[in-house]
């Protein structure tokens, strides 16, 4: 199946080598009606996705690179890869568990970031499986990260799932691991997201509303001072639609320099497997699209740092015009005792799940 393309088998194809001579595969799922994506597994990373208009036009939404050479590339920017075994920050790239200090790369000075720099999760090549049913289509990848890989202990089995159900343009995101020694994890997906379509000038026009009343302030360096605020009164209040632009000016003269917060989500009901985290709204396109997850905290972050690179078909990625909605843990939880915990425990399974749900923004007002 071609992305875009009507709903058949799964499909898998060449999508290059690494420079160490590794052969990386793309595999594309969708349904019926063109909504489709595509893993490459390098990194267990979303390539594409493409999604419906108002009026069914077919567009891709994410920012990302045309062979494996551009996500290998000084432009790659974690585009829509798999992030861990931490995503966000660690401070100073320390921590301590059951009286053991470990140290870890420092790739954000002074900070540690997205599990490191040479085998972080984004970095390594996955093994990968896909699935077809009459529910849907989903790609299966695994990776173990060995003992000790980029400092952190314990040997990791892990698995994300990508699932796209044939009803529905949703894509469901899920996370498993298993560990053999006491170790932190936070996963998440870095997708850089553009309703409009990828290469869209901006994403200021965008509307947004996050289902959190509180959020982490932070220090200079962006990592969290322990204090969980209110965001009433502040320009981080989403609770409500604000266009992106409107107030962006003020933190983009903060150390943040535009919008990079860990937004707490609000309690969801207790019946309940999943809260809605975010709504994204493009109003040309009318693309809608929902966040649902397990997880406590969202980042978003609005593409403060794209520099214009070149990314597919030779589009041109400028400030600003994407944003990530990274659903998390916060960050640095490993060195904050009253944040919800990050460690996992021999003979538990971490598991997690987020999804992504587009509609358009017309039809949903009408219901």
């Amino acid at each position: 199946m071609a992305s875009g393309a009507s709903a058949a088998d799964p499909k898998v194809e060449s999508f290059g080598k690494t420079k160490d001579g590794e052969a990386v595969e793309i595999y594309t799922i969708g349904n019926d009606s063109g909504f489709s994506a595509r893993i490459m597994t390098r990194g267990a990373t979303l390539v594409n996705l493409h999604v419906p208009d108002r009026d069914g036009k077919l567009v891709d939404v994410l920012l990302g690179f045309d062979d494996v050479s551009g996500y290998e590339s000084e432009g790659n920017q974690y585009f829509g890869c798999t992030t861990g075994r931490v995503c966000n920050r660690i401070a100073k790239g320390k921590f301590s568990l059951d009286g053991k200090d470990y140290t870890l790369a420092i790739n954000n000075e002074p900070n540690h970031l997205h599990g490191g720099v040479e085998r972080s999760l984004d970095k390594v090549v996955w093994q990968a499986k896909s699935f077809s049913s009459d529910k849907g289509q989903s790609v299966r990848l695994t990776y173990t990260s060995p003992d000790g890989e980029e400092g952190y202990p314990g040997k990791l089995e892990i698995t994300v799932g990508f699932f796209i159900p044939a009803d529905r343009n949703s894509l469901s995101i899920s996370y498993k691991a298993t560990t053999d020694a006491r170790t932190p994890i936070n996963l998440t997906n870095h997708a850089y997201f553009n309703l409009g379509g990828e290469g869209s000038e901006t994403v200021l026009n965008h509307r947004l509303r996050l289902n959190a009343d509180n959020y982490t302030p932070t220090d200079d360096t962006l990592i969290p001072t322990g204090e969980i605020a209110k965001v009433e009164g502040t320009d981080l209040d989403f609770r409500g639609f604000k266009r992106i632009g409107a107030r962006i000016k003020s933190v983009g003269e903060t150390a943040a320099i535009g919008y990079d917060h860990n937004f707490v989500l609000n309690d969801r009901e207790a019946d309940a497997a999943m809260t809605l985290a975010a709504v994204l709204v493009e109003p040309e396109s009318g693309r809608r699209m929902r966040v649902m997850t397990t997880e406590p905290g969202i980042q978003f972050y609005s593409g403060n740092f794209l520099e214009g690179q070149k990314g597919k078909g030779g589009k041109t990625y400028a400030h600003r015009s994407a944003l990530c909605l990274e659903t998390q843990h916060f960050p640095d939880s490993v060195n904050h005792a009253s944040f919800p915990t990050t460690i996992l425990n021999p003979g538990e399974e971490y598991s997690t799940k987020t999804i992504y749900a587009f509609s358009n923004a017309e039809a949903d007002a009408a219901k």
